[in-house]
Parts: C-alpha cells; structure tokens; sequence
C-alpha cells in the first residue's frame, strides 16, 4: 500500500559528501513528520534528524552543521545531504514517514540504505 525507498548511499572517504533521498509511494493523502534514523553494528538505531511538513528541522548533535535534511511535498521526497563525513557516520540509514492514507494511518520505515565512510 505505502513504500518507502531510500537511495544514495555508497562509499565515501572522510571528509566526503553524500546525499541521500527517500520516496515515498503508494497510497497516500499526507506525509507528515519525516526522519532520517541510523544503525552501525552492534548498535541501535539512531535519530538522525527529523523535519515536520512545514520545514521545522531538528538533528542529532552528532550530525549538526554537517547535515542538512529537506523535503519536497509536492514529490512525496525527502533528502539528506551529508558534508564533512566521518568514519563513525558509517552506518545504514532509513527513513521514517508519519503517512496519512485514504483509509487509516501510520508509520512506514525504508528498508534502508548502506552508508560507509573509509578513513
């Protein structure tokens, strides 16, 4: 009914860029609050940043300054543009929608994306 696919990731050195998008499909009236979450291994999963319809931001003091999160409503796309990369960012990334459908609502997780950084 509703997917969410995340692409972008792949292999950068330190110091490197990297965006990530996310798309989401299916059977949707309204995509509310989205977010960026991480897992390295052996880790749990991580808030990355968030970003409400209307634009509001919030991050992870990890990532703040280096990333920036956006959206694009009318694409049902969000983003994630990763500068200043470091090893201990390598990690997979997914995304995270609070989806309004026609008949119900929930939230939809990406099935993730590989990110690694090499020193």
């Amino acid at each position: 009914q509703v997917q969410l696919v995340e692409s972008g990731g792949g292999l950068v050195q330190a110091g490197g860029s990297l965006r990530l998008s996310c798309a989401a499909s299916g059977n949707i009236f309204r995509i509310n609050a989205m977010g960026w979450y991480r897992q390295a291994p052996g880790k749990q999963r991580e808030l990355v940043a968030t970003i409400t319809r209307s634009g509001s931001t919030n991050y992870a003091d990890s990532v703040k300054g280096r990333f920036t999160i956006s959206r694009d409503n009318a694409k049902n796309t969000m983003y994630l543009q990763m500068n200043s990369l470091k090893p201990e960012d390598t990690a997979v990334y997914y995304c995270n929608a609070d989806i309004i459908r026609n008949y119900g609502s929930g939230y939809y997780w990406g099935q993730g994306t590989q990110v690694t950084v090499s020193s």
